[in-house]
């Protein structure tokens, strides 16, 4: 074997070895996020903490490493949903009794176009520059049942104050939607 073919050999090892890397990495990220996704179902469903439950060697499970909190979205002395926020992420969680479809307006144009899509295209133009790495950028993933709203999951807030306004626009956007969805 020449050393061409060799150095070949070499780099589609190389190649394969990567791409095995990134769809196990792939696989690791929707393994987390269903963790998330079960999480956020307990913690809503749940009406004691998990630090308070205990294993069946009568040892406390223990608690995560990151705080979370519950924030209730109310509108109209309702509760549309509950937002649990870490430091990171916020899972949004309508609530059971409210069906909100995806389609329904002003959920796509308003809260994922301007509120979401502005901060992620501000996250985008802070990682060009180089003020923010790639990695920390906002994300937001809507999971569905069927058109149905089931959660909200935001990555890389980044600022309290972003919070408060997803909190705020997303009261509003629900309260909204609900209007629409009963005309």
């Amino acid at each position: 074997m020449d050393s061409e073919e060799h150095l070949r050999d070499i780099l589609e090892l190389r190649e394969w070895i990567s791409e095995e890397i990134e769809k196990r990495e792939k696989e690791i990220d929707k393994f987390r996020q269903n963790i998330r996704i079960l999480d956020s179902i307990v913690k809503q469903s749940s009406f004691s903490k998990a630090s308070s439950l205990v294993s069946s060697s009568n040892k406390p499970v223990t608690q995560s490493k990151q705080e979370s909190s519950v924030i209730p979205i109310k509108s109209q002395d309702r509760i549309l949903a509950n937002a649990h926020v870490t430091s990171d992420e916020m899972v949004i969680i309508p609530s059971e009794d409210i069906t909100l479809d995806v389609e329904t307006n002003p959920f796509k144009s308003f809260f994922l176009g301007r509120i979401i899509g502005g901060m992620e295209n501000q996250d985008r133009l802070d990682a060009q520059n180089g003020k923010i790495p790639q990695n920390t950028m906002i994300s937001c993933l809507v999971n569905k049942d069927g058109g149905k709203i089931r959660e909200i999951l935001i990555k890389n807030y980044r600022q309290k104050e972003r919070v408060s306004e997803i909190i705020n626009t997303v009261t509003w956007s629900f309260s909204r939607m609900l209007e629409n969805s009963q005309k």
